[in-house]
């Protein structure tokens, strides 16, 4: 049977502005980036709107650069790291799907998840890794036969142009997509490169909602699996 699935990345607090571009279906996926900077009252509230969100069956989310709380390098003391495990517990007692280089499999449809990206602002950023060994490590995790891949990064070349000009996709991630040959790979990241690109094995989106300005201009992205 197939799935309607609903996409949307980089809202940055905004997510409660898109009730109404939410048409309600089988999953909801959120690529990262659901905060400012992850702090506690972002993070609690966001999780709130997810699970209010009774028009969608499943929710997956990924953490992002932004959402520091969920990196455990920024904890600075036990109780930092005792907030998040509580919240991870009661996300997954919602029946919200949180992944950080894991799976899920959904009525027979496999999900992999990391908010991992390459490194662009050194300690500054969640989730950064070196490109190359450090990063690659990463990828080696995605699950054979996955149906869709959810990174909060794009692959190299592919809806990864920043407005410098540059592009900033990871080459190794693109090794990955190519060795794995998911049916989508869903991101966001890189606010100015919001749309769709297919290829013969695989469909990608960026679903950044936000452009450059941090304004909200995008809309939710549909598909069906």
């Amino acid at each position: 049977m197939k799935k309607k699935i609903t996409l949307i990345s980089d809202a940055h607090n905004k997510h409660k502005h898109l009730n109404g571009d939410l048409p309600g279906g089988d999953i909801l996926i959120h690529s990262g980036d659901i905060s400012s900077m992850g702090y506690e009252h972002e993070i609690t509230e966001f999780v709130k709107w997810m699970n209010n969100l009774n028009q969608y069956d499943n929710k997956i989310f990924i953490a992002g650069n932004h959402d520091k709380s969920f990196d455990v390098k920024y904890h600075k003391s036990p109780a930092d790291s005792l907030w998040l495990n509580d919240t991870l517990a009661y996300v997954k007692e919602l029946g919200i799907h949180y992944l950080n280089d894991t799976h899920i499999t959904i009525d027979g449809v496999k999900f992999w998840g990391s908010p991992i990206t390459p490194n662009f602002g050194e300690d500054y950023w969640a989730f950064n890794r070196s490109r190359g060994d450090e990063i690659r490590s990463h990828w080696n995790l995605i699950s054979d036969y996955t149906d869709v891949v959810i990174t909060h990064g794009p692959p190299a070349h592919i809806l990864d142009w920043c407005v410098n000009g540059k592009l900033v996709g990871c080459q190794d991630l693109t090794y990955h997509i190519q060795r794995v040959k998911p049916k989508f790979h869903f991101f966001g990241h890189i606010h100015e490169s919001y749309g769709i690109m297919d290829s013969p094995d695989t469909m990608f989106a960026n679903a950044s909602i936000l452009n450059e300005r941090y304004e909200l201009v995008n809309k939710p992205l549909e598909f069906v699996l």
